[in-house]
Order: structure tokens, then sequence, then C-alpha cells
């Protein structure tokens, strides 16, 4: 199957374009226009760039879209709204409107975000048919790239399928997300280069945690037998404490040191909890195969967090 891979230079794009490829897919990859490419194949383009998308679109005529390219960072996303919505939910509506006129028959997987559920009370689990409650440009830009995406297969019965990711971890994530700064921190301070003082957000919020190996797995099986028009949650079940991760991973690494709340790192509006069901994907035959504690030593890396995860 020749699939389309948005955002293939990402910290997700970057495992699922190897999973694909291992699994016999041809890959054609699509990068940032700065990007660092992984392959010297890959096509380059901003996907807010309407043209753009659609020449590349016409060029590939790709079987299957695996749709990652996005403004990832939640925290970030209240700087600037508009260049979020021009990512997150134009590049969805110009990818969109590229296939339905150049390779209609293809099955896409717009990659969302569980954050669109806003708070859910603590100890009840989110499913796909909670109410979209988004608290940030980020969540809402996800929320309205899904109406887009139902309104495609509604109005042209094209083969969208949208999956809701919560948070996953693993090598290669930005080190402005919390778990590669706590990382990134544990590492400086395990070679003495640092004072034993830990910088942190917000600790007490509760977020729902998988390797982003078996998020990618997840998104495979979608492509193949996701229900187009459906909307499907990506995650664990289990709900974290942003302060027990932290701790795992000083117990991990070895290393102890005193932790400071810098008000730098609070968002403008934080969730309490958040945490998901993934039912309706275990009903396609998915599930878990690595845990977080084989996330954080892949973020930590084998120098401090012990042999990596496979």
């Amino acid at each position: 199957m020749r699939v389309l891979v948005t955002g293939a230079d990402g910290f997700v794009g970057r495992h699922a374009c190897h999973a694909l490829r291992a699994a016999g897919d041809e890959v054609v990859e699509v990068h940032g226009p700065r990007g660092e490419g992984i392959s010297s194949t890959a096509l380059h383009f901003d996907i807010a760039d309407e043209a753009k998308v659609k020449a590349a679109v016409a060029e590939v005529k790709p079987e299957a879209v695996l749709h990652l390219a996005g403004f990832s960072s939640v925290a970030k996303s209240h700087q600037n709204p508009a260049r979020v919505f021009a990512v997150n939910t134009m590049g969805v509506l110009h990818l969109l409107t590229a296939l339905r006129e150049n390779a209609p028959k293809a099955r896409v997987l717009v990659v969302g975000s569980g954050e669109v559920y806003g708070p859910v009370a603590e100890g009840t689990l989110a499913t796909e048919s909670h109410p979209h409650v988004p608290l940030s440009p980020y969540s809402a830009s996800k929320s309205a790239a899904e109406l887009a995406g139902e309104q495609f297969f509604r109005s042209y019965g094209m083969e969208v399928i949208l999956a809701r990711p919560f948070n996953h971890l693993g090598s290669g994530q930005d080190p402005t997300f919390v778990v590669p700064s706590f990382a990134a921190q544990i590492r400086a301070i395990a070679l003495g280069t640092v004072d034993p003082v830990l910088r942190t957000g917000n600790l007490d919020a509760i977020r729902d945690f998988s390797h982003v190996k078996d998020v990618v797995d997840a998104y495979r099986l979608l492509l193949a037998k996701g229900e187009p028009g459906q909307a499907y949650n990506v995650c664990s079940g289990e709900g974290r404490t942003i302060r027990s991760l932290l701790e795992e991973m000083l117990h991990l690494a070895g290393v102890q040191a005193r932790i400071e709340l810098d008000p730098a790192r609070l968002r403008p509006s934080d969730i309490p909890s958040l945490v998901g069901s993934a039912d309706k994907l275990r009903a396609l035959g998915w599930s878990p195969k690595l845990s977080v504690a084989d996330a954080l030593r892949d973020v930590l890396g084998p120098r401090v967090g012990g042999a990596p995860s496979h």
C-alpha cells in the first residue's frame, strides 16, 4: 500500500514511517519546509500551503494517508492561535480537498487529540461520545479539523477515520514537552553539570500515557480496519499524575533532586484530569505491548534509564 505520511519528520512520524516500511508498505514522507530530512526522497512543504498540498497529492496519488503534520504544543498554542488554526484545521481541509480531487478512494487517518474533551471528572474515562470542551487554541483547532473530516465523509463518501491520541512517550520527542524536559534535566544532574534542582510546572495533573510504538501500531490498525466517519481514542485507560512519572524517572536514573515549581512552565489553562477509554480501539484487536516504564527508559536513554524497549 502506498502511504503518504505528513509530519514524517516529527516525533511520531519517524516511528510511524519505520513501522509502515517494516510492514511492507511504500511510504512517501512529507516533511516541513525547513525540516531536516530523514529521507532524501521526502517532500518538503508547509501543510498550510494549499497549492503545495494539492500538487503533492496529485503527484503521489496515495492509497492511504497518515496525517500527522500539525502544531503540537498545547502550551505554545496560546501564543499564536491563528497559526495553530492555519496548520491544524486548514491543513486538514487542504489535504482532504486535494484528496477528493486526486485520490478520492484513499483511506485517510486524521490524527487529532484527546485534548478535545477538556476536563474529565477524576475517575471517569472519556469515551468517543464525550462532548468536546476545548480549553486551548490547540484543542479547538483539532476539534474543528475533526468536523472537516466528518463533513468530507458524509458529503463525499471519503474514507476518513479520526484518531484521538492521548499523551504518548518515547525516544525522539521534542524537549519542550514535559517528560523529555524532565529527562534532559535528570541527565544533566546525573552528569554533575548542574545543581540537583529540577524545575517543573504543574505536577498534580492526571494524564493517560502510552508508548509511542503502541500508538503507531494503533494508527496502522486504524488505517486498515477503522470505520470511516468514526473516531477512536488511542490511550491506555489508566491515569497517572505528572509527579508519579517524575518520581519514576528519578528512580530509574538513580538521581536525587530538589523539585521547584517554575511559574513559566504553567499553562494559561490546564486540565486537572484527562483519561480515556480505548474500548472501541481494542474491539478492533489493538492492545498495548509496552509499558510507561519502557517509554520512560527510552526517553532517558540507555546511559541513564537502562536498556531501551524493543
